[in-house]
């Protein structure tokens, strides 16, 4: 077993959709950055691939490319999935904590799993999503931007 963590964060910004874990949330503000900004799918990536031992996702989707300028991150996902593959691992479980202020994320919480879980090949009771606000403080609770954490575990396929 191996395990990792994910982080990453991404401004709000007027004019842009808000899409975490694959699902586009109503809201004012969406995520600045080259691809969709689905700050959540990239801090699962970054577990993935650091539990793997295989860097992390700007080693394989930077920002100066312009093949994933708006790229749909499950997509991502998908290839980070293959990479694990080839390396001889599976996903055991993924957990991950949003921090936003704003937008009230509840509703959206079992989609975002469900896809997640269907993109990484396992069931949707080996990923748990949650969000939480920070009461205010720092960037995100003056709603400035969105930050994600996600821990993982994987084994050797055997």
């Amino acid at each position: 077993m191996r395990i990792g963590h994910g982080y990453d964060v991404h401004r709000l910004t007027k004019g842009r959709r808000l899409i975490l874990g694959g699902v586009e949330i109503p809201y004012e503000k969406g995520l600045l950055g080259h691809s969709d900004a689905d700050v959540l799918t990239h801090a699962v990536m970054d577990a993935l691939l650091g539990a793997a031992g295989l860097g992390d996702i700007g080693r394989y989707f930077p920002d100066t490319d312009p093949a994933y300028a708006r790229a749909n991150s499950l997509n991502l996902l998908i290839h980070v999935r293959q990479l694990l593959w080839e390396s001889g691992f599976s996903v055991g479980n993924v957990d991950v904590t949003v921090l936003a202020q704003h937008p009230k994320l509840a509703p959206y919480i079992p989609q975002m799993r469900d896809n997640l879980a269907q993109v990484m090949d396992v069931e949707p009771i080996q990923v748990n999503v949650k969000a939480t606000t920070e009461e205010g403080l720092g960037f995100t609770g003056a709603g400035e931007g969105i930050a994600v954490h996600a821990v993982c575990l994987i084994t050797e396929r055997g």
